[in-house]
């Protein structure tokens, strides 16, 4: 039975890939952190997986953990993941999104040469290292100039793929664009406005407050995004010259305004212009004003497809969060 380690395993997309794994025969082992609270809920919803207790940040134990499962493959989603709040702790940032990938490469690269068996390392790369591109749809000889802390943090580890697999680890970077459903944290934009749409439709709240609307971003369906880290990790443990940088995207860009009309609409609310309320606390002090990604390396390469719209992405977490809130979706009614 293979062995794949998996970090952020709790976070949306990593529990999608935990589903994966497990359905494809995997011994997976997810590492959480003391006190995690989402801890259980993953539990529930994911039987079978073999959870550890660590901090990305405790650099001598996150090798110690690698080494004794000696794993075939290693996905590494951990890390803090919101743009905004990289400004506000840049140092946290850099020191859970950048440094422990470092850790997780040569310690991978070290059960590599033990073993004498290869070992897949898979890095949960992000657009935002493009920051503000000069070119568009971005692909993977796109240059990378990140303008936010996170943007930076993920390049340093982006860099650090490509050293190790010139190393002749089968490492690669994923460079996942916006990806979206109804496990999304309701610290996201996204899942702010689909439950706050939500909750208007119902009669439980009376606006929803952001930022920018015209800011443009290509949004996918995390489980598709699970599923390409998947293929990667697998492709790349029976060849290693399958190990590359792959953009992961849909190749189809929409306003924050678009994903805001779709929700309302799918809330059954057509005129929703008087519930939205803009406040410029809610920007970003340095905003990627457009990504969308060219993701025809994969498709080539592995067969990978997007399944599911932006419509339909949309629709769903807004009939998630209708559901939450004790009512019958729209959609649903008789």
């Amino acid at each position: 039975m293979p062995t794949a380690f998996v970090t952020g395993i709790t976070g949306q997309t990593g529990s999608y890939l935990a589903d994966i794994l497990l359905a494809r025969g995997y011994l997976v082992v997810g590492l959480v952190r003391g006190g995690d609270e989402t801890r259980q809920a993953l539990e529930e919803r994911t039987p079978g997986l073999d959870l550890v207790e660590g901090d990305l940040a405790d650099e001598q134990h996150l090798a110690r953990l690698v080494a004794e499962v000696a794993p075939d493959m290693i996905f590494n989603l951990g890390g803090l993941t919101s743009v905004a709040a990289s400004w506000d702790h840049p140092l946290d940032t850099a020191r859970i999104t950048a440094l422990p990938p470092a850790v997780l490469l040569d310690a991978a690269l070290a059960v590599q040469r033990r073993e004498d068996r290869p070992v897949a390392f898979v890095q949960a790369s992000s657009a935002e290292i493009f920051g503000s591109p000069t070119v568009s749809p971005q692909n993977e000889e796109t240059p990378v100039r990140p303008v936010n802390p996170y943007g930076a943090a993920k390049a340093y580890a982006h860099y650090l793929v490509a050293s190790y697999r010139s190393m002749g680890l089968a490492a690669s970077s994923c460079i996942l664009y916006n990806h979206e459903s109804p496990r999304r944290p309701e610290t996201f934009v996204t899942r702010k406005i689909t439950r706050t749409v939500a909750r208007i439709s119902l009669g439980l709240e009376t606006e929803l407050v952001l930022g920018s609307l015209d800011a443009r971003r290509d949004w996918g369906w995390a489980p598709d995004y699970a599923l390409a880290l998947a293929m990667v990790g697998a492709a790349a443990t029976s060849d290693a010259t399958a190990a590359n940088d792959y953009v992961i995207a849909s190749g189809v860009s929409h306003t924050v305004r678009d994903f805001v009309a779709v929700a309302f609409a799918a809330a059954g609310i057509d005129d929703w212009e008087p519930y939205v309320k803009q406040d410029p606390r809610f920007r970003r002090p340095v905003d990627a004003t457009e990504l969308v990604g060219d993701s025809s390396r994969i498709r080539a390469a592995l067969g990978w497809r997007p399944t599911v719209g932006f419509d339909e992405l949309v629709g769903s977490m807004v009939r998630h969060d209708i559901e939450l809130a004790g009512a019958t979706p729209p959609s649903e009614q008789g």
